[in-house]
């Protein structure tokens, strides 16, 4: 498995506030199923004793404002219905969905028609493209729905068709596209409502694998060009460790970790996400953070620098060309210092 990386990690802001607050979330599939939150049976024992299927349990989290905020886990972990119930095209049995300090599931009819047109925007794994619509219509139609005038939103849908790459195609049609650039224009239908937080649930799986690289770049990029907070959904690891600030893992339902891409990597929670991540080269997800150590007595500190976010395999040629140890410096102060020593034992696995 290749894992791309950045010579710096992107830092995590962890001072920016919170836009999305889950906390104890639970949806239940079967007869009576709010008796049945707060369950400590399994998934089987539960099928079989209540008829119910627990598919998200107890799950709490935070997205904070500008994160990519990735949620992976094998089919059947209730990953997709957990993306679904955060804007209640899936109704939850129990929990709360907190948007900016207002509980989604409070809100009745009319303001979860706005909340769904102005606040949240969804992009699906099959794109939903009106195939009687051209480019620019489909990508101006959920402006249309909203009552923005015909001029103001095509000019709208002009902008974030030149976003995503696709200026030149506005009078197509969806069948006259290849699939990379179906979803292209499903992604810009989702940015020309402004969103604060855009939802993805699984938008490349049926994809190519060299158009499915490409959508993750694309991702990455309208990431750092418009800021919007992000909660992408999928089964992939090496594309959870490419897109995510933070990545939550779940299993049967339930939240088994949550981290950045080098804490899920570098300090497993327990057996299965060690399993899960066992493929991972350590070198190219791990940063300097994970292996400076303090100098030793009469150590000399006059080495060259690097940031702690520099992914290890970033720095090899630096740390083994140098001829005294690296120094690991944030903001002028030292943190530590690298050696050849520390960088080949995580390449020849010495940390697995």
């Amino acid at each position: 498995m290749t894992v791309p990386s950045l010579t710096e990690s992107r830092p995590l802001n962890t001072e920016a506030p919170p836009i999305l607050d889950v906390r104890g979330l639970w949806k239940v599939f079967g007869p009576k199923a709010g008796r049945v939150v707060g369950s400590a049976l399994s998934r089987a024992e539960l099928k079989e004793q209540t008829g119910c299927v627990a598919a998200v349990r107890d799950v709490s989290f935070s997205v904070r404002r500008g994160e990519v905020f990735v949620v992976m886990g094998l089919s059947g972990s209730g990953k997709s219905t957990l993306v679904r119930c955060l804007t209640r095209l899936i109704e939850p049995t129990a929990g709360e969905i907190v948007l900016d300090g207002e509980d989604i599931r409070t809100a009745d009819a009319r303001k979860l028609r706005e909340l769904r047109r102005h606040r949240m925007a969804m992009v699906f794994q099959h794109f939903g493209l009106l195939p009687h619509r051209c480019v620019l219509e489909n990508v101006a139609f959920g402006l249309e729905i909203r009552g923005t005038p015909k001029k103001e939103r095509y000019e709208r849908a002009r902008e974030v068709l030149g976003l995503v790459g696709l200026t030149g195609f506005e009078n197509s049609y969806p069948d006259q596209l290849s699939g990379g650039m179906q979803q292209r224009v499903g992604l810009a239908r989702a940015l020309a409502a402004d969103p604060e937080v855009l939802l993805f649930d699984e938008p490349f799986s049926a994809l190519d694998p060299l158009i499915r690289r490409e959508m993750q770049n694309e991702v990455i990029r309208l990431h750092h060009e418009v800021g919007k907070t992000m909660v992408f959904i999928t089964h992939d690891l090496s594309e959870a460790l490419k897109l995510g600030d933070r990545i939550l893992i779940m299993r049967d339902g339930e939240l088994v970790q949550v981290g950045t891409p080098d804490e899920v990597v570098g300090a497993p929670a327990d057996e299965y996400v060690a399993n899960f991540v066992s493929d991972v080269p350590r070198s190219h997800v791990l940063t300097l953070s994970w292996v400076m150590r303090p100098p030793l007595d009469g150590e000399p500190l006059d080495g060259p620098e690097l940031g702690p976010d520099v992914v290890i395999r970033d720095a090899v040629h630096a740390v083994l060309s140098a001829d005294r140890p690296v120094r690991v410096v944030r903001d002028g102060g030292l943190l530590g210092v690298v050696t050849s020593a520390e960088i080949l034992e995580v390449i020849a696995g010495g940390q697995h």
